[in-house]
């Protein structure tokens, strides 16, 4: 039980860990950012780890020219979110159906963030892939629902290079622009904090709409 809290305060504390990070490994810091990117995006059972606010630390860290670079640090960035999504829609496309079946009975399987995710893939079509970028957990599951859904490829491909291009852009630069204002840096961990809440806003608000939406009788 000793993980969850490490790991609630990793998410939290981004920032002091990634900035240890970087003293302790070095240049080796963009595998391991390419590594939790790469997971996060393209397998289903780790839609927890950090994404948005992991971006604006990099982006702002990138600022103080202490070890990253800024445009290593979103080829990288970039590269591992369009891998991860690809090979989360292919899964989706060859076991979908086979990893809902196991889902139904494992509890590393989130199906309530595949149900809000389907639910908004259903109405909103590809553009899924546009909007969830900046929506965690969403994030994880929209390659796998678009998969498992049979959306054509290119189309898939053209939505989710967009939405890629959109949110690590956006968000390294970001913090590489803001970042190193005195009041954000002295701040960073309350940034890290709003960061994570205003992504998690379309989320709840979906939630509350599958809620609310009349029963089919």
């Amino acid at each position: 039980m000793e993980f969850l809290p490490q790991f609630i305060d990793i998410v939290l504390h981004v920032d002091k860990y990634l900035a240890a990070l970087l003293a302790q490994y070095g240049t080796w810091i963009y595998a391991i950012l390419f590594l939790i990117v790469f997971c996060e995006t393209g397998l289903v059972v780790t839609p927890f780890l950090p994404g948005d606010s992991l971006l604006f630390v990099a982006g702002a860290l990138a600022a103080t020219g202490g070890g990253f670079d800024i445009g290593i640090v979103i080829a990288v960035l970039l590269s591992a979110a369009i891998l991860g999504d690809n090979t989360n829609y292919w899964i989706g496309r060859w076991a979908g159906k086979r990893i809902l079946a196991w889902g139904e009975h494992s509890r590393y399987f989130n199906r309530k963030a595949f149900d809000i995710t389907h639910a908004y893939y259903e109405k909103h079509g590809g553009m899924t892939m546009l909007v969830a970028r900046f929506m965690p957990f969403v994030r994880t599951f929209a390659p796998f629902v678009a998969g498992v859904a049979n959306m054509s490829y290119v189309r898939y491909f053209a939505f989710d290079l967009c939405g890629a291009l959109l949110w690590v852009f956006s968000l390294c630069l970001a913090g590489y622009w803001f970042g190193n204002i005195p009041w954000v840096k002295s701040n960073l961990s309350l940034i890290v904090f709003g960061t994570i809440g205003l992504s998690l806003v379309p989320l709840v608000l979906a939630w509350l709409r599958q809620r609310m939406a009349p029963k089919a009788s």
